[in-house]
């Protein structure tokens, strides 16, 4: 099998854009589709084809629960609604006295929507299906190429003024997509761990609930399996030596300009969200504007080259002040068993190396300072 496959499904996952949840919904409900071997999947030629219909099943089940819920539940930046949430929002009500989500799912999968609903359900599922051809499908893979529909390809369209009541009217209806062999064949493999059913956090929660005699939540141990050891406080007291230790050296530069600033952040060089570490070696003074710009990409090894003099320079200034800290944490996280003597070099080459690994193989953005 194509390594490089598993590469860009890495990438797009890490990478395309999250403005929204469509894109994991795109994925999840590919790959359910894949997993459940469902009868309706075939080959042709280079590709397999599936119905757009499975595609809206899958879908309608994701958000229904999601838009129902009386909690809310974002899923999309900013203050804008789901392209479809109105129309989700006219069925939910419509099934909220009559059973609410099982009440539906039982009528769309055997006994067909009630004749007062067919309106409201064939309108949201002609959006659901606009809102996934024209937003994911043509978007997925942008992080890869500048080409539209490179991973997902529209087959057939839907067909006009059909009967829109039930699963089965749907899959004859909307048409079919496409994805190429090699990254069916991928999701086929991967598809459960992706989608988390068979990960290990997954399995290990589960483990204790069963353990329990499901005494306890699913969500109350990933809760507690997730929780890492550095606490926002632990992130401040950080910041706080860092800057205690720049308040000695007068002028403060950007580590990524070489600008002198005035005001400052103090930056994870590789950010915290992606790797939970909060070494001082890690932590930079970085220009306001220039840390928003900057965000949760990573650095690229060219622009740390550029900026070696720099960053070396900081590193020296919080050796001088934390020299034991500094050292023990620069051995573990960045030397190994390379001799402490040889920091600077060592520390400067494997940090380019942790950076490229990041953006080559785990498929976050490359950031180069601009």
């Amino acid at each position: 099998m194509n390594q490089q496959v598993f590469y860009n499904i890495s990438k797009i996952i890490e990478r395309d854009s999250k403005t929204s949840t469509y894109k994991f919904a795109l994925l999840r409900g590919v790959i359910d589709i894949i997993l459940e071997n469902s009868p309706y999947i075939h080959q042709k030629e280079t590709h397999v084809h599936i119905p757009m219909g499975l595609m809206i099943e899958k879908w309608l089940l994701y958000y229904y629960p999601i838009l129902e819920s009386n909690i809310y539940i974002p899923q999309i930046n900013g203050n804008a609604n789901l392209a479809f949430h109105k129309q989700f929002e006219e069925l939910i009500q419509f099934y909220h006295l009559r059973g609410g989500f099982s009440s539906f799912y039982n009528d769309f999968k055997s006994k067909g929507i009630p004749i007062n609903a067919q309106e409201k359900f064939g309108k949201l599922v002609r959006k659901l299906g606009e809102t996934i051809t024209k937003m994911p499908m043509y978007y997925l893979g942008r992080s890869l190429s500048k080409e539209y529909y490179s991973i997902f390809r529209v087959e057939q369209a839907r067909r006009r003024n059909y009967p829109c009541i039930d699963l089965e009217s749907i899959i004859e209806g909307e048409g079919t997509f496409s994805i190429s062999i090699e990254y069916f064949e991928a999701f086929k493999i991967l598809g459960s761990f992706i989608n988390g059913q068979d990960s290990l956090l997954f399995k290990w929660a589960e483990f204790s609930v069963n353990a329990s005699g499901r005494r306890i939540s699913m969500s109350h141990v990933l809760e507690d399996v997730l929780k890492g050891p550095i606490t926002e406080r632990n992130i401040t007291e950080s910041k706080r030596i860092h800057k205690n230790s720049l308040e000695h050296v007068g002028s403060v530069y950007c580590v990524w300009t070489g600008k002198k600033i005035y005001s400052y952040d103090i930056d994870h060089l590789i950010p915290f969200s992606i790797w939970k570490n909060n070494d001082l070696w890690n932590l930079l003074p970085s220009d306001a504007k220039i840390n928003k710009q900057k965000r949760d990409k990573i650095p690229s090894p060219e622009l740390i080259e550029k900026q070696r003099n720099m960053i070396l320079d900081y590193w020296e200034i919080i050796r001088k002040n934390q020299e034991i800290r500094f050292q023990k944490e620069m051995q573990v996280s960045l030397l190994g068993n390379h001799s402490f003597s040889e920091w600077k070099t060592v520390g400067i080459a494997q940090l380019q190396n942790c950076c490229n690994y990041l953006i080559e193989n785990r498929g976050f953005e490359a950031w180069n300072g601009r």
